[in-house]
């Protein structure tokens, strides 16, 4: 049985949720499973069912439609004159690759940006389009960055829900101790 690290490494890391999981990794766990298909990643595409295929020496299947449709990559792009600066885009972004402040304009660091389009419905004045970058798909090396920044972002969230978490137990002690 293939474990779910090499299922992971060939998926996009986009992030984007479209396989119907809440990452790659989650999909990628369930593909070595069994609980899921290898055909519902659209960011990745006919390479990537292929590339799975072989892993799992399995038949490649054609893209599940209900997940989405194979297109070249594109990246988030933030209309200036339109954005308030609410940071619901950055909060949403799953690779960092929006910056900004509140009440300020933000913007994507294209390079960055997996095309994940997680950003376009979270922004509450519609400033943020999809353009094309060019790329068929993200590379490998693409893909390996994308990765290495939603995992440090997830530990720097991580990390502040422990600091959190500790500065409110801290309080409820001294209370305790207090009364």
């Amino acid at each position: 049985m293939i474990n779910a690290t090499a299922i992971n490494a060939l998926l996009p890391q986009t992030q984007c949720t479209r396989c119907g999981y809440q990452g790659c990794a989650p999909y990628a766990e369930a593909i070595a499973s069994g609980c899921a298909p290898i055909n519902q990643c659209p960011p990745g595409g006919a390479p990537v069912i292929a590339a799975l295929a072989a892993l799992l020496q399995v038949p490649t299947l054609p893209l599940n439609p209900e997940n989405g449709v194979e297109v070249p990559v594109r990246v988030a792009f933030v209309i200036e004159d339109l954005c308030i600066g609410c940071t619901k885009c950055i909060l949403v972004c799953p690779v960092d690759a929006i910056v900004g402040a509140a009440k300020r304009m933000h913007t994507v660091i294209a390079a960055e940006c997996t095309g994940c389009e997680l950003c376009i419905p979270a922004c509450p004045v519609d400033c943020i389009e999809l353009v094309a970058d060019g790329r068929a798909r993200l590379s490998t090396v693409d893909s390996d960055l994308a990765r290495q920044r939603f995992d440090a972002r997830n530990q720097r969230l991580l990390d502040r829900a422990r600091i959190h978490a500790a500065k409110i137990e801290a309080k409820r002690l001294a209370l305790r101790t207090a009364g």
